[in-house]
């Protein structure tokens, strides 16, 4: 079917956390988010970061506007039933850009965004080198953040970096800082041991996102051991966008070596999955339905 329900994803998102940890893999393009609703997924990450690498050929440094990215996160919202939350880097601008930008977001479709307390030209959130803004003025931005969103359930969850700048302490009291200016949940970024993320869950009582990203900061944790910890919310960002680029690196090389695809067919998605999941047959379905001049009509 075509059309989606009305109810509201963003509800949906906070009951699957109220039920347990959330288990989100990154969505890079609308044609990886239906593989990961049909591999059984209940929420999906849009990723900056995969938007930035994946559609610009850019780095995640801040380069694309509001605009593009929420374009971008629509294509992946409509594509799928699952609530989306999505990456919305330092909120593009001051609190007055802040309100606009969940507003935005909210049109798209997606059920929720993380704003970062980085200073413009923001950096990936596992690399050296990063600044943070005050924690006020980040705490300006999460209320008026709050307050431009429509739906009360919309999730407005708070990323702090400051525990790769200026420590574990400031990234807890920043944390609080957020909680009260009217972020619903905390995303303490780059964390380096699970002894961290468990303190941290022990001092910050309340929805926390941890980043399960590879090659970075932090060790590699399961969803079972983050939910043992205390987290709500664990993003898988890039994995599925890193095997893609992996895998078409090496069918390139096949490719300029040999002068045929040939050798890589068996590693393929056939053309009728690639039209089973983009659900070919229900839009000549519709065609037939609405579609094409009827003579006779006046």
């Amino acid at each position: 079917m075509l059309r989606r329900e009305t109810d509201s994803r963003a509800a949906r998102l906070r009951a699957l956390m109220k039920a347990g940890t959330v288990a989100m893999p990154g969505a890079f393009n609308a044609a990886t988010a239906l593989l990961a609703e049909r591999a059984g997924f209940e929420a999906l990450y849009i990723s900056g970061a995969g938007i930035a690498n994946g559609v610009a050929g850019v780095p995640d440094i801040g380069l694309l506007t509001m605009d593009e990215v929420v374009r971008q996160a629509g294509y992946i919202a409509v594509a799928v039933r699952l609530p989306c939350l999505c990456d919305a880097d330092t909120g593009f601008g001051e609190p007055l850009n802040v309100y606009r930008t969940v507003q935005a977001f909210e049109r798209a479709g997606v059920a929720g965004v993380h704003i970062e307390d980085q200073q413009a030209p923001k950096r990936c959130g596992h690399l050296s080198g990063k600044t943070l803004i005050a924690p006020d003025h980040m705490a300006e931005k999460v209320s008026a953040a709050a307050e431009a969103r429509r739906d009360p359930d919309f999730l407005i969850v708070a990323r702090t970096d400051a525990r790769g700048v200026t420590g574990f302490d400031d990234a807890v009291a920043r944390a609080h800082a957020y909680l009260r200016a009217g972020a619903d949940a905390i995303f303490p970024e780059a964390l380096s041991s699970r002894e961290e993320f468990a303190e941290f869950a022990r001092q910050v009582k309340a929805p926390l996102l941890a980043n399960m990203t590879e090659f970075g900061k932090s060790p590699y944790l399961s969803v079972d051991e983050f939910a043992a910890v205390g987290y709500a919310l664990v993003i898988f960002p890039m994995t599925a966008f890193r095997v893609a680029m992996k895998a078409v690196e090496q069918v390139y090389a096949e490719l300029k070596a040999t002068g045929s695809q040939r050798g890589g067919l068996d590693r393929m998605q056939t053309r009728q999955e690639l039209y089973d999941l983009v659900r070919y047959r229900d839009y000549e379905a519709l065609d037939r339905r609405v579609g094409g001049y009827k003579t006779g009509d006046a």
